[in-house]
């Protein structure tokens, strides 16, 4: 990872850029009378800010025709101008740089942005392993931004966490290893975690989650989170739930192979979660927050259930299982029932869960809906926004319950072929008795192809969101 630091004068030997409007005195920032010239020249008569980057020992002019008015809009452009910058300099093989003129928030998007960028994953890589050469990122201002500059450096680490298990194969990342995984994070960060084997989990009668695991030979796992400061803000905890289907076959319900090729990334919500937790927990954030994943393979193997099963949930309910496929919502149904027992203040759950999801938005945002109040919806939309993690609220009408009854059940588990994200987010409704939000990441949680400092294949989607939202918190019970 690149190191963040700020400083007080920029090194003489280091390339820079410069956060500049047509106001500015160039003498003072260190540039030769022929760079001066140069600009004077390209941009006398702008009123725009203007970024410039001098690279080895030629000048390099790297410009925005101005940043956007909206405050959103502005820190995204300046978080891909990071990703713009880290490429060049990556292929100049540079170690370090430096930025000079930002305030506090445009510096943290524009660092964001080139840290984010600076993502690889090699650990594989037995040839053409080019890691880059980038480690150190200065920052030059007149303001305090030594807590701004620690949030970013653990909330990109937890970005890379989140990163590294969506991108591992399912050849080591079974459920067991995910849960010593997130229990490493914890020691790391400073959280408690415990690990509930299969045989806790079947005497606590998690029938979603073990219903799904029949088919495997490795066990299941939950894993219990929590980080709570001295005095938390809010009195009842936020529960975060996580899907961690480690690998998705589809089951009996198989996949076709063009399906199934990268559904190692279906553990992305439980990769969100449990890296979100690392940099709340890292950052000493004062708010109250426990993490729940549950986690297996689904398989068709073994003694796989099968399409017209009925299943006993954790809190009793019976599951009428149409499509073995829709297996995600299985699992978080049992833990999103297991949460009550924490009376939560708040309970978000994040999961690849749909492919209507991705099909409806694309890569370009979080499906999201529930029951949770207006003002809390408006907070969490202010923290996509922020972080460009975009919320997209679905319709939650009563009338796509009604698609979900069974015959011979409470429940079953698809609802047809239409609203296939709403049936899912209804499904899991009947499970909780709280404050409520589901966000479906199946879109953006794994690319395939490079988008900005986003990168290629496992995202990190919703640490930065969760963290945003978490940092930003004010308790409605205060």
């Amino acid at each position: 990872m690149i190191e963040v630091k700020s400083i007080k004068s920029l090194a003489k030997k280091c390339h820079s850029l410069y956060l500049v409007d047509n106001k500015t005195d160039f003498k003072k920032i260190g540039l030769s009378p022929e760079a001066i010239k140069l600009i004077q020249s390209k941009f006398a008569d702008k009123t725009y800010f203007v970024g410039i980057t001098i690279l080895s020992d030629k000048s390099y002019f790297q410009h925005k025709d101005g940043l956007k008015n909206n405050t959103n809009e502005r820190l995204e452009e300046l978080r891909c101008l990071g990703n713009k910058l880290n490429g060049l300099l990556n292929n100049d093989k540079q170690t370090q740089f430096q930025i000079s003129g930002f305030n506090t928030d445009d510096a943290m998007a524009f660092s964001e942005g080139f840290l984010l960028s600076n993502y690889q994953f090699l650990k594989y890589k037995t040839k053409d392993n080019k890691p880059n050469t980038l480690k150190q990122l200065s920052i030059q201002s007149q303001q305090n931004m030594l807590q701004s500059i620690a949030n970013l450096n653990n909330v990109s680490e937890a970005v890379f966490m989140a990163r590294d298990l969506v991108n591992e194969p399912q050849s080591y990342l079974s459920a067991t290893k995910l849960a010593e995984e997130i229990s490493k994070m914890g020691k790391k960060a400073g959280f408690k975690v415990s690990v509930l084997n299969k045989s806790q989990i079947q005497t606590l009668k998690m029938g979603g989650l073990l219903a799904v695991n029949k088919g495997s030979k490795t066990p299941p796992t939950f894993t219990i989170a929590e980080y709570k400061p001295a005095k938390p803000i809010n009195k009842h905890p936020i529960v975060l739930v996580g899907k961690g289907v480690v690998y998705d076959t589809g089951g009996l319900s198989l996949k076709p192979t063009s399906g199934m090729d990268t559904m190692k990334c279906d553990m992305a919500g439980a990769a969100a979660v449990g890296s979100a937790m690392y940099a709340i927990a890292k950052s000493k954030l004062n708010v109250h927050v426990i993490a729940l994943i549950p986690a297996t393979d689904n398989r068709p193997g073994e003694n796989a259930y099968t399409p017209g099963d009925v299943i006993h949930m954790y809190d009793g309910q019976t599951v009428e299982v149409l499509n073995t496929d829709a297996e995600g919502r299985m699992i978080l149904a049992d833990a999103l029932a297991y949460a009550k027992k924490y009376k939560p203040e708040l309970v978000l759950d994040f999961a690849t869960l749909t492919g209507a999801a991705a099909a409806a938005i694309g890569q370009y945002g979080i499906v999201c809906m529930g029951n949770a109040p207006e003002k809390t919806k408006d907070k969490l939309k202010a923290s996509g926004n922020q972080v460009h993690e975009r919320l997209v609220e679905f319709p939650f009408w009563d009338d796509y319950g009604k698609l979900i009854k069974s015959d011979i059940a409470d429940l079953k588990n698809i609802g047809g072929p239409v609203g296939g994200a709403i049936t899912a987010g209804k499904f899991l409704a009947h499970f909780t008795d709280y404050d409520w939000m589901h966000f479906d990441i199946a879109g953006p949680a794994f690319l395939a192809s490079t988008d900005q400092y986003r990168g290629k294949n496992g995202t990190g989607v919703g640490v930065r969101f969760i963290f945003d939202f978490i940092q930003n918190y004010v308790s409605p019970k205060k």
